[in-house]
């Protein structure tokens, strides 16, 4: 009888698992760690301990065209101390512009002159969009934020279509979340004009009254009818 048990060739061992090594994960669960820390650290900073705005500071040019277009529209820049004596002239329109023109440095330019403003309220003009950004300081027995400050955000569409002005409420966030439309009445993305203008009051006025309006990026242009 012959032997018919043949030798086998030894198996290979079988392959290595791959994975993770202890190493590997102690570095991404301190990843996360420090990546969560930093996240919460620039929101809590940005929005619940948010800095006073650097208000802006107008140079000699600047500040001489703004007060031009003050003085246009009857806003004394001098506060009382032009020194000259106030001379009584028939009213007339003839050659007077219509046109009111602002850029977003003279717009917040304006806001620093203002004490309770100047270091709250920052305004930012792009096409067709007024975007305002509020720090609302809160009172100290304000129930969980007291004493913080309330960082809020709103966008306003501003154009004109159709011979009329169409306004818009872009929407509003407070602390970098975005109100629900339903708590803004659903107002958000609502021509306010075509809305409320066909009744009479502050909307229809407002219409009635605008020739012209564009937001462009830096500048502000309302022209105004008879």
């Amino acid at each position: 009888m012959n032997d018919t048990t043949d030798d086998k060739p030894a198996s290979a061992p079988p392959p290595a698992k791959k994975g993770f090594s202890g190493l590997h994960v102690f570095g991404i669960v301190l990843l996360t760690i420090v990546a969560t820390v930093g996240i919460g650290y620039w929101w809590l900073s940005h929005y619940l301990f948010p800095e006073n705005f650097e208000p802006v500071t107008l140079n000699a040019s600047e500040q001489d065209s703004l007060n031009n277009k003050l003085n246009t529209l009857g806003i004394d820049t001098q506060g009382g101390e032009s020194g000259g004596t106030l001379q009584p002239e028939p009213y007339s329109e003839a050659g007077a512009s219509r046109e009111v023109r602002f850029s977003e440095r003279e717009l917040n330019g304006m806001l620093a002159n203002n004490t309770d403003l100047a270091q709250k309220l920052a305004v930012d003009l792009s096409d067709n969009l007024l975007s305002a950004l509020l720090l609302v300081p809160l009172e100290e027995d304000f129930p969980v934020l007291g004493g913080r400050t309330l960082r809020v955000n709103a966008g306003v569409e501003l154009s004109f279509a159709n011979g009329r002005p169409l306004v818009k409420l872009r929407g509003v966030s407070l602390m970098g979340v975005p109100i629900p439309n339903a708590w803004l009445g659903n107002l958000k993305n609502v021509d306010l004009v075509d809305e409320f203008g066909a009744n009479p009051g502050f909307w229809q006025s407002f219409a009635a009254g605008v020739d012209y309006i564009q937001v462009e990026d830096g500048r502000l242009l309302v022209r105004l009818k008879e």
